[in-house]
């Protein structure tokens, strides 16, 4: 057998190995998910009237105005940064699941096995994916249930699908890296907590030519914006251009750091 079909198989192992716990473990996944989805019902129904009507176009605030309307447009507006926060939300995870591993020993007792070295990572990335995917799926889900209205064709639900996929599979690898770089689960929690703040300082809730001067010069150049600009025009059904190749260019900046610091971390601890 190849050293591919090696790698492949030893990948799939550790890929089970990880759905296992998840399945053991519910709680963890169940958190992971319920967070974004209390900031969306929390965000829609009780600030969406107010925060709606302020938005450009929205309906006139006020008590002759239309709150139902108000909460519409919200919930349209807020749901990629709802999107890029449930992101962020199982990067936590993943990161606490590696810094476990590679402080409970087990990592040790990988290494004088026969299997690939490359899939003890790889399992983690995929099945960090795998939550990823069904906790997106029912973020919207339930913005679909709520209300979400969406100008999307089939062709633009695939390309927020591929795009999603792409900025999880980044995020996961940076998260991976965290992991590795935590000297224990506790510290590992408290590193990517960063990326759940990210999208508030950007556009995900307000639009960023609503913040002060110095704020908004930040919020237009972090990575999270262009991003959910990115899942906004897609779901809107009028994608631009210029937000696309931003949002796959740092996509591609996050997962190639991330990849290459966690692989430099995992040789470097691994033979301690």
């Amino acid at each position: 057998m190849s050293g591919a079909r090696y790698a492949v198989r030893d990948s799939a192992t550790m890929l089970r190995r990880n759905l296992k716990r998840m399945a053991r473990y519910p709680s963890m996944t169940l958190m992971l998910v319920g967070q974004p989805l209390l900031f969306l019902l929390l965000f829609v129904y009780v600030f969406g009237a107010t925060m709606g009507a302020g938005l450009p176009g929205g309906p006139a605030g006020g008590p002759a105005g239309d709150p139902a309307g108000g909460r519409g447009g919200y919930l349209t507006f807020i749901t990629p940064g709802i999107l890029m926060m449930t992101v962020a939300s199982v990067s936590i995870g993943t990161a606490v699941l590696v810094a476990t591993d590679m402080s409970n020993g087990i990592i040790d007792r990988f290494r004088t096995m026969a299997i690939a070295k490359v899939s003890v990572l790889t399992g983690h990335v995929l099945g960090a994916m795998v939550q990823t995917a069904f906790a997106l799926v029912v973020v919207v889900g339930v913005a679909l249930l709520i209300g979400l209205d969406s100008g999307a064709s089939v062709m633009q639900w695939s390309g927020l699908a591929a795009l999603l996929a792409l900025v999880s599979l980044a995020m996961t690898w940076l998260s991976v890296a965290l992991g590795l770089a935590s000297p224990d689960p506790e510290t590992a929690s408290n590193l990517p907590m960063i990326f759940v703040l990210l999208p508030f300082v950007g556009s995900g809730f307000v639009p960023v030519a609503s913040m002060p001067a110095g704020l908004r010069w930040f919020a237009e150049h972090q990575p999270f914006t262009p991003i959910m600009d990115a899942f906004r025009g897609l779901l809107a059904g009028s994608p631009r251009g210029s937000d696309m190749l931003w949002a796959v260019g740092w996509c591609v900046l996050i997962g190639l750091a991330g990849y290459g610091w966690a692989r430099r971390l995992y040789r470097t601890r691994a033979a301690r």
